[in-house]
């Protein structure tokens, strides 16, 4: 996560808002209190529908606004205080990468604010889970027929919720054959894949549906 990120008041104007997204190259703002409690978000998509980009800019993606006072509000007060959003999805310092990504994914945000103690003390993006998997390797070849045979019964079983059934194979003097009628093709490439993060590729391919 970002440690001790960039943040504005409710007080302060979109403006600069705008002018510290720009600067810092950042799509949203944690926004805070005078006791420092987090109230809100202030993002790019708060921003861009304001009158000082036109009536379509306005109305751009929105179907009949729920509240149209609320929104004719947003879209012309200088106040962060009244543009920011106030349903925050946040996590705590300790919760799993794992959960995190999947709050990302479900609610459709690019960042969550990082509590500790009900206190701001990160943010985590979309970003920063990338750099996550971009630092992430293959996993090493398993060497030794018991040990192969190990490492797949072991994978395909962990795979066994998405696989309608299992696949055969044999091991012998480090050639891998995979046998099975499977049910589906995407089934048939998630037994691929397992087979070759386990023994490499050139194993024997006797995969059908």
């Amino acid at each position: 996560m970002t440690v001790d990120p960039i943040t504005v008041s409710p007080d302060h104007s979109v403006w600069h808002a705008a002018h510290i997204m720009l600067s810092q190259r950042v799509s949203g703002l944690p926004v805070l209190d005078s006791d420092l409690s987090l109230v809100g978000i202030v993002t790019e998509g708060d921003l861009l529908r304001r009158t000082e980009l036109g009536n379509a800019a306005i109305v751009a993606g929105v179907d009949a606004p729920p509240d149209p006072a609320m929104f004719y509000l947003k879209s012309r007060s200088w106040r962060v205080g009244d543009v920011m959003s106030t349903k925050v999805v946040m996590v705590e310092e300790d919760t799993p990468i794992g959960t995190a990504a999947m709050l990302l994914g479900v609610h459709r945000i690019k960042r969550l604010p990082v509590q500790r103690d009900g206190r701001l003390v990160g943010i985590v993006s979309r970003a920063d889970l990338l750099s996550i998997v971009s630092a992430g390797k293959p996993d090493a070849e398993v060497r030794g027929d018991e040990a192969v045979r190990r490492a797949l019964a072991a994978r395909l079983q962990e795979a066994a919720s998405v696989l309608t059934r299992q696949p055969g194979y044999y091991v012998e003097a480090g050639a891998v054959r995979v046998v099975g009628v499977m049910a589906s093709a995407s089934e048939i490439d998630v037994v691929r894949m397992i087979v070759e993060s386990v023994a490499g590729p050139g194993f024997k391919d006797e995969l059908k549906l």
